[in-house]
């Protein structure tokens, strides 16, 4: 059953592809996913009584930013945005004005190369004076591998995806050991999205709302949900987003204030 979600609530973690004849994608994309223009994850969102949103720049795009900003600007969102250390700091400040609170760093073969110490330490201190977050993107065990890393950022991090983690390996994993560690450390938050993605038997989410039910018991404080809309580089199993959302309906009202409100505004800066 699909809860009513309670006034502004966020969907913390979503793209936006294209049209990619006003927004081209980048050259060199290691992936060319279907258009999914900002009106429509709008529409997605006033279905289900979202208000508010975090839009994830996408690989695709490069780091032209212009769709992202494009989106920015028509409605109560914020931004996650491609940095690299040749960003002129004019561009971060452009960033910031818009919306921006992010910069993500990928650990997926999929989407390129992964990022040098020394890179990752020049994009910190591109975007540590305007207080950003580092959203982490990994996969399997990397969250384990990447913990010492994580811990020397200086910097809020925000994983994606509830990492990713491997949940053929159970809720005792060391993935997920690793993931309850640095919440504890109280400068880590978890986006509890892509629940179709930790899946290991879809449709059913049983597993992934598991994972979901243990981290909002443990970091009650440093926990947000996102569709993670339109699911790009999903293979096999595209989820139906009523489905991700019905998901909520195991969580209290006051949890889901939690979840979707009140720490989405301590994250994102929201008003």
């Amino acid at each position: 059953m699909t809860p009513a979600l309670p006034p502004g609530s966020c969907d913390a973690h979503c793209h936006i592809f294209g049209p990619t004849d006003v927004f081209p994608y980048a050259e060199g994309r290691t992936f060319t996913p279907p258009e999914a223009p900002k009106e429509d994850l709008q529409r997605l969102h006033r279905k289900f009584g979202f208000e508010r949103a975090v839009i994830v720049q996408s690989a695709c795009h490069g780091t032209d930013h212009s769709a992202m900003l494009d989106a920015l600007a028509s409605g109560d969102y914020r931004g996650v945005a491609l940095v690299t250390p040749e960003t002129p700091d004019a561009e971060i400040a452009r960033l910031h004005e818009a919306g921006v609170r992010g910069a993500r760093l990928h650990f997926l073969p999929h989407l390129g190369p992964a990022p040098s110490a020394e890179t990752i330490r020049a994009i910190v201190a591109k975007i540590a004076p305007y207080d950003w977050h580092i959203a982490l993107h990994v996969a399997g065990n990397g969250i384990a591998e990447h913990e010492e890393m994580v811990r020397g950022l200086g910097l809020t991090v925000v994983v994606d995806h509830m990492a990713r983690v491997d949940l053929r390996a159970g809720l005792d994993s060391e993935a997920v050991t690793a993931l309850r560690r640095l919440l504890d450390s109280g400068d880590v938050w978890v986006k509890l999205s892509g629940a179709d993605r930790l899946a290991t038997a879809p449709p059913s989410l049983e597993d992934s709302a598991a994972l979901m039910r243990l981290l909002v018991d443990h970091a009650p404080e440093r926990v947000v949900w996102g569709t993670d809309f339109p699911h790009p580089n999903t293979h096999g199993f595209l989820p139906d987003d009523g489905d991700l959302v019905d998901v909520l309906a195991e969580f209290s009202d006051e949890e889901l204030r939690r979840l979707l409100v009140e720490n989405p505004v301590r994250c994102f800066g929201f008003a």
